[in-house]
């Protein structure tokens, strides 16, 4: 059963008051496009084709206006409303009806991956059809995040959500591969001391059954949260230095969608033309007809 992808942008964004009064964090700019469009290209990248977006009830009419059912990028879009924002194992709940059993890869919609080998990490991952794969990333202060604990042959041992004394400093991403269990061990998470369904809860399951794999990234792979003002602005530099510098897109749902054979070269152009304006539709209108 091919996987399927989940793409998690509810919540409510308090931490970005006031900006995101009016408008969801997955939909503000980070640098040339929403910041949606980098948690999608990660999906894509793995060749997902089918994809739920879980949003708030309100946010929802501006998803569809940005994102539309996803023929543009040869890919199709289930959207999911989540009724209140109760954890990030919820999601597993919300979309149990669209997965009907298939494996899944849920990337969080504020989370920004970028790696020249990011795609065959993720297939290491989407070839493993039971159990589940997280990908670990080292941080100077793993205490604000779930964290990653090794046993003496570097094989997991433990998760430990926002730890005082961090076992490593391996922090979990917002990227999790898992077989077509994961909403039935979803329903198994009790709600923690603040409410909610953690994530770290439905890992645990797998791991307490010898079924949980940890995928490491190294020094040449960037993970960035967007949760943040001071985030959201690093995120931006970084992809604007990589844009600028390289000449390549970071997070083109578009060059991907061509790339991977999702669209033609043809289609690709016509997205071009609708961003003619600005040097995305130049980079666009380049490739289609580099192709």
């Amino acid at each position: 059963m091919k996987r399927k992808g989940i793409i998690l942008a509810g919540g409510s964004g308090t931490r970005l008051y006031p900006i995101t009064i009016g408008v969801s964090k997955q939909l503000l700019p980070v640098y040339d496009k929403p910041m949606i469009y980098y948690p999608l290209s990660v999906l894509m990248h793995a060749g997902i084709r089918e994809i739920a977006i879980i949003t708030t009830v309100e946010d929802q009419p501006q998803f569809v206006r940005v994102l539309g059912d996803g023929s543009q990028w040869g890919v199709s879009f289930h959207y999911i409303i989540q009724p209140s924002p109760d954890g990030l194992a919820q999601a597993y709940l919300l979309a149990r009806e669209f997965l009907d059993g298939a494996p899944s890869a849920m990337v969080l919609g504020d989370n920004i991956f970028f790696g020249h080998g990011l795609p065959e990490q993720l297939a290491i991952a989407d070839a493993r059809q039971v159990g589940g794969t997280v990908f670990g990333y080292r941080v100077s202060d793993p205490e604000r995040y779930g964290v990653v604990g090794f046993d003496e042959q570097g094989r997991v041992s433990e998760l430990i959500e926002k730890p005082v004394t961090p076992p490593s400093n391996y922090a979990v991403t917002g990227l999790y591969f898992l077989d077509g269990r994961a909403p039935d061990f979803a329903a198994r998470v009790k709600p923690s001391a603040r409410g909610e369904l953690e994530i770290t809860d439905l890992l645990s399951l797998y791991l307490e059954e010898g079924s949980l794999n940890v995928e490491t990234m190294g020094r040449g792979y960037a993970w960035l949260d967007t949760g943040t003002h001071s985030s959201m602005l690093d995120a931006a530099n970084f992809v604007r230095t990589l844009t600028m510098r390289q000449g390549q897109q970071v997070g083109s749902p578009d060059e991907i969608a061509c790339h991977m054979g999702f669209i033609s070269k043809q289609q690709l152009k016509l997205r071009a033309d609708l961003f003619n304006k600005n040097d995305y539709g130049r980079y666009l209108k380049d490739l289609s007809e580099g192709y």
